[in-house]
């Protein structure tokens, strides 16, 4: 059941049903036609934009246009009233029954209250963390880790075929400087002396548990062996000891991801080979000489002939070379290869959650994309800024066991994942997000988390005293869904019930802009209304859940309770979040 959309397409059909009449002009694009609570609550409970959107391409006047609505929509018999506001603006109202009506919706779906069939199926990658196999996960991982898990649940609520990957970064420089690293560990298992760390190499304790598995492994096997001999098996015993980390590190937050793809797997099965193809194909390919970086020009900088792709041509900047001057390929190429091989998967729509430090590379992505698929694909790249760690305000010390940061674990380990799952999407993602240690951990309204568990946990409260109370009273969703509704008259109940008829609504549209920290604002809302009717039932009887001598009434609100208490769940779900029953 979601009113909002059911009243946008009735608004949709009535212009429509204009247009046919010769009130408007025929083909008006409807699209921007939208219907959502107003901003001011005392003008009405639902809205559009309609004469807004339209009064330009149909040159008629915005409030005329609006008088045609709101005289169409007093017709409409669920509607009890319309008006206008502001310079357009339509509202209306809807007879308390109409709320009402969304209880049993709520209880006969369950946490499936709210699942859409937006998506259509529609294939999505969501590809997030793919931090450099180098060692354990960071708070900053965190973030970006929760950001993506978080929208592939929103979007597979939302009705999109949703696969979650990760991009394994093992083809790099990088990853030989882990292997040498990991070799001076290895040999230090052995006894052969402590290891000296060089500059540049990974100094973190946790190489000492990749020594020490390589120890076990190989025995003094590479002890006397050239570099040229041990370095490939010892790359890749580390890399897979490190993801394997990752991976239990993740676990802990609850994710679970479900591909992981390997750039040098890539590479060596002539990925990128296949990206110069494509591009040459569509003379997207030519050799040409770039301008020197804009500002300072690097002292080492000389123009030379280079292989380059015809990146402006789809709204870059510049073109980007594909070809290092000694012929090898560049990195972008590299990654042009994994979106390139994810389209041929199948995944015209694409989502790459990245770190702050990568903002500038989004345009040259999306232009490669665009490029190798001929437009049929379409990334759109989420950016999720730094989190500012502290205790009681004050900067948390790094890590002994990563050597320079604050591992993912430790986060996890000292608060729950819950609470770090919630807090990270407190914020839309490519806002700071402070983190504070204490404070999450707060019993407070200004902690999101504790108010919003504390909600669900006073719902569930409230159904283990009437299941005492009221041993009649059927707690089973089915039969409480067929209870009359009509004794919830008061209007902290009505805020309640209208609070939760948002619920598809916010779905669809946090889905459309892949935006989930909207779920945790939502969760807050809800939150707070029902706060608010226990509030009041604390100070007049009669306005409590439970009332003695007033069986329907009882029930009727019991009814509501349940249905809090799914919603809530239901949002906590899209989170990877497990409500909370008692508060301790």
């Amino acid at each position: 059941m979601n009113l909002f959309k059911d009243f946008q397409g009735w608004v949709k059909t009535q212009l429509e049903a204009m247009m046919a009449a010769g009130e408007l002009p025929v083909g008006l694009d409807l699209a921007r036609v939208a219907v959502e609570p107003p901003r001011d609550a005392s003008h009405g409970e639902l809205s559009t934009n309609a004469a807004m959107v339209l009064a330009k391409p149909a040159s008629k006047p915005p409030r005329s246009l609006a008088e045609a609505l709101v005289q169409r929509l007093k017709a409409h018999p669920l509607v009890t009233e319309a008006s206008i506001a502001g310079p357009g603006f339509v509202n209306w109202r809807l007879a308390p029954e109409t709320w009402r009506g969304v209880v049993p919706a709520v209880l006969r779906a369950g946490t499936a209250f709210g699942d859409s069939d937006l998506g259509a199926n529609v294939k999505v990658n969501v590809e997030y963390v793919s931090a450099n196999p180098t060692g354990p996960l960071t708070v900053g991982h965190a973030r970006g880790a929760v950001f993506g898990d978080a929208l592939a649940g929103l979007l597979a609520k939302a009705g999109f075929a949703v696969t979650k990957e990760y991009y394994i970064n093992d083809a790099g420089g990088q990853v030989d400087t882990l292997a040498r690293t990991a070799y001076l560990r290895y040999r230090e298992a052995l006894g052969l002396g402590e290891a000296e760390i060089p500059e540049g190499y990974y100094p973190g304790e946790y190489m000492k548990d990749v020594g020490q598995g390589l120890a076990a492994k190989f025995g003094d096997r590479w002890v006397q062996a050239a570099e040229s001999e041990w370095l490939a098996p010892v790359r890749r015993f580390a890399i897979d000891f490190l993801m394997d980390e990752v991976r239990q590190d993740l676990a802990g937050l609850g994710i679970h991801q479900d591909v992981y793809s390997s750039e040098r797997a890539l590479v060596e099965a002539g990925a990128v080979e296949a990206v110069e193809e494509t591009l040459r194909a569509r003379d997207l390919v030519y050799v040409g000489v770039l301008e020197p970086p804009k500002g300072k020009t690097p002292d080492d900088w000389e123009p030379r002939p280079q292989t380059l792709f015809r990146a402006t041509q789809f709204g870059d900047d510049v073109d980007r070379p594909l070809k290092k001057s000694d012929g090898s390929w560049t990195y972008f190429a590299n990654d042009m290869a994994y979106h390139l091989d994810k389209y041929r998967r199948g995944f015209n729509e694409q989502i790459d959650v990245w770190g702050a430090d990568h903002s500038g590379y989004i345009k040259r992505m999306q232009a490669a994309v665009t490029a190798l698929s001929g437009g049929e694909a379409r990334l759109d790249v989420k950016i999720c800024q730094l989190v500012k760690l502290t205790r009681g305000g004050q900067p948390v010390k790094m890590s002994k066991r990563s050597g320079n940061f604050v591992t993912l674990r430790d986060v996890v380990d000292e608060v729950g994942r819950g609470v770090v799952r919630f807090i990270m999407l407190t914020r839309k993602n490519d806002a700071p997000l402070d983190f504070d240690l204490e404070k999450v951990l707060e019993q407070s309204r200004d902690n999101p988390v504790f108010y919003v568990q504390y909600a669900n946990a006073r719902a569930m409260s409230v159904l283990r005293h009437a299941a005492e109370a009221f041993p009649q009273l059927s707690k089973e969703p089915e039969e409480l869904a067929a209870i009359p509704l009509n004794p919830l008259t008061d209007s902290g109940e009505l805020d309640v019930i209208r609070k939760l008829a948002e619920w598809p609504r916010v779905v669809e549209s946090a889905a459309e802009a892949h935006e989930p920290h909207r779920i945790a604002f939502y969760l807050y809302d809800v939150a707070a209304a029902f706060h608010g009717l226990w509030t009041r039932g604390k100070d007049e009887a009669e306005l409590r859940f439970l009332v003695p001598g007033r069986p329907e009434l009882t029930a009727a609100r019991v009814a509501l309770v349940r249905a809090v208490a799914f919603v809530i769940a239901s949002g906590l779900q899209v989170f990877g979040v497990e409500p909370v029953e008692e508060m301790r």
